[in-house]
C-alpha cells in the first residue's frame, strides 16, 4: 500500500450489491401497550428525534438483547411498510441491545 492509498474503511460507500440483504422475516418486540386487539411494535425515539423500530434477525438474539420475557411478533420483512402506515417510524435498527436500565421484568420497559 502506498502512502497515498485510502484505507478500505474510508473508501467509497458500499453499493447496493455489497450491502447485506435483510432476512425474509424479522422478530419485532411488542410494546407494553400492545394487546391482542391492537398489536403495537416497540418504537423508540433516537437522540436526533427520529423514530426507530427495533428488529431482530433471530429469536435468540431478541431474547438475549431485549430480555427473556420480551413479547414479540414475527413479520415478513416486506410487511414493514404496513406497520409503518399504522405506527410511523423513520429507521429500522437491527439486533440492537437494549441496555439493562431500559428493561423491567425481563422485557423492554
Amino acid at each position: 500500500m502506498s502512502d497515498h492509498a485510502v484505507p478500505p474503511a474510508f473508501g467509497p460507500p458500499a453499493t447496493a450489491t455489497e450491502r447485506p440483504t435483510p432476512p425474509p422475516v424479522l422478530y419485532l418486540p411488542l410494546a407494553r401497550t400492545s394487546s391482542p386487539e391492537e398489536t403495537r411494535v416497540e418504537i423508540r425515539e433516537l437522540k436526533d428525534g427520529r423514530l426507530a423500530v427495533l428488529a431482530y434477525t433471530a429469536l435468540d438474539r431478541l431474547a438475549t438483547l431485549c430480555g427473556e420475557n420480551q413479547p414479540w411478533v414475527l413479520v415478513k420483512t416486506a410487511e414493514l411498510g404496513d406497520i409503518k402506515a399504522r405506527q410511523p417510524f423513520d429507521v429500522v435498527i437491527f439486533d440492537m441491545e437494549v441496555p439493562v436500565q431500559y428493561r423491567r421484568d425481563g422485557a423492554i420497559a
